[in-house]
């Protein structure tokens, strides 16, 4: 930047500076998606086609920000975990929200289409992010297991709400008023009784959410080789290992999950 009698203005802005040897989380959340869903005519209490659009978009913005060690997401939010060791854009927690953010919310937009062939996007959604750093691995599992068990407390509630109001005929305050007060084992039972419904049964991404991880794939691809002694080329079955960003739908409260994947909290990874 070249120099001038006015860059002491920059003396005005914040040091946002991310606490070093922490993980830095990004969060963000769909802004009013309520209304959003409704003027979109999303399916309740889950629509695949929404959920899928906000894992394309969390996969684009992993491979953007290769610092990205995992992300999970669910419902309308995703949080992405950056490396303890990263140094990106000085680790200014500004950069690291308003790159995720735009970068996801550009892509909502640009796939749209490609989940929602027969609804038209009606207007710009919006999204909103904070940063916050965990200073050490069980901090960080803990916010990872609060956010996975938020999932399974909403999806619970809202499978029971909408079979009330769509199958039962309740009005929304008759449903919310049925459930006010009820634990999990009483929405359980509802379901089960009056619904036929098993709550286990249900799609693990709607329970458990989506975890995207880092992992090498085997791709398969047409080839064609030609050969010194032939003059026509033969089409072959080439294999070839690839890193992707890989969703799962799994239970990350727990040991379990870490134990199979090591290489996320590794430092050097």
């Amino acid at each position: 930047m070249a120099k001038s009698k006015f860059e002491y203005v920059r003396d005005f802005e914040a040091d946002d500076t991310c606490l070093p040897h922490c993980w830095v989380v990004v969060r963000l959340d769909g802004k009013n998606f309520h209304r959003f869903a409704e003027k979109h005519s999303f399916i309740k209490p889950n629509d695949s086609r929404a959920l899928h659009l906000m894992t394309k978009c969390a996969q684009t913005v992993m491979n953007e920000l290769e610092d990205i060690v995992v992300a999970y997401g669910q419902s309308d939010e995703y949080s992405f975990v950056f490396k303890r060791k990263s140094n990106w854009f000085k680790r200014r927690a500004s950069k690291f929200m308003t790159h995720v953010v735009s970068q996801f919310a550009s892509s909502y937009v640009f796939y749209w289409r490609d989940y929602f062939e027969d609804q038209p996007l009606l207007y710009p959604p919006g999204f909103d992010g904070r940063v916050v750093v965990y200073p050490s691995n069980q901090t960080l599992k803990d916010y990872l297991s609060w956010r996975q068990a938020d999932c399974h407390i909403n999806n619970l509630y809202n499978t029971v709400f909408w079979a009330l109001v769509q199958q039962s005929g309740l009005t929304p305050l008759q449903a919310q008023e049925r459930l006010q007060g009820t634990l999990a084992a009483d929405k359980n039972e509802i379901l089960f009784s009056e619904f036929n419904i098993n709550y286990n049964n249900e799609p693990l991404m709607y329970r458990k959410g989506t975890v995207l991880i880092w992992q090498k794939v085997e791709e398969i691809t047409t080839k064609e080789v030609k050969l010194p002694a032939e003059m026509e080329g033969k089409k072959m079955a080439v294999t070839r290992t690839r890193t992707m960003v890989v969703p799962l739908h799994c239970n990350i409260i727990g040991d379990a999950f870490w134990k199979e994947h090591p290489e996320i909290l590794d430092e050097d990874s």
